[in-house]
């Protein structure tokens, strides 16, 4: 299937998704959001990667940031936070350089690698995309994680790449449905910022619209 750009998911909701499937659908259907400081450190991160001007060659390496990416196929678009080129035997050419450049994604966290979070899955679709775009294979990627300031390489394994095919189709579908997943409190909650707009202990069953047109109903 090939994707209408106006029908494109936003990368970056891979993350979402995968953290709480209604946390996704708050942000991305509902377009609800709130900020707390894990937000607003990690926002603050995302802007100084995502400087689209910069570019820098240091020795068998360019260096890009804030690089757009887009998957008809998989119907999703984003960033690169960064986006290097590593002088090699394979990938592409660029223009005025000699020798293949291998792509290489670099994804910045603000925290410290903690498992399944979805950091893999996003950068592993950045991939994909430039996959898609550029007609090469890219086999790994990296997550840079500012709490411990440093680099954690990433292999785009078959097993990561069907995750984030399935998690996409899956999204699609509740975006199609506009369907937001009920409550599922779970330990996560206490770090969402979107606690207080999810009310995890009240919201059973009714959306967050249709809970705050009730209660300004309510009010006298």
């Amino acid at each position: 299937m090939i994707w209408q750009e106006e029908d494109y998911l936003q990368l970056s909701g891979l993350q979402h998704f995968r953290f709480c499937r209604r946390q996704w659908a708050l942000i991305h259907i509902e377009q609800q959001w709130a900020e707390n400081y894990r937000t607003v450190d990690g926002i603050l991160m995302h802007e100084n990667a995502h400087d689209n001007d910069f570019r820098e060659s240091r020795g068998n390496r360019i260096i890009t940031r804030g690089v757009s990416v887009f998957s008809p196929t998989l119907g999703m678009s984003g960033q690169c936070d960064v986006l290097e080129y590593h002088r090699g035997s394979r990938g592409i050419p660029l223009p005025n350089r000699e020798d293949l450049w291998q792509p290489y994604p670099v994804e910045y966290k603000r925290g410290e690698p903690r498992g399944d979070t979805g950091d893999a899955l996003q950068l592993c679709a950045q991939a994909l995309c430039l996959e898609e775009m550029l007609c090469c294979s890219i086999p790994e990627g990296a997550l840079y994680y500012g709490q411990i300031r440093r680099r954690v390489p990433v292999a785009f394994t078959e097993g990561l790449r069907e995750a984030v095919r399935d998690n996409l189709e899956q999204m699609h579908d509740l975006y199609r449905r506009r369907h937001t997943p009920k409550v599922k409190p779970t330990k996560s909650c206490n770090a969402c910022s979107l606690k207080d707009l999810c009310l995890p202990k009240l919201m059973k069953s009714r959306s967050v619209p249709a809970y705050l047109k009730a209660a300004l109903e309510e009010k006298p």
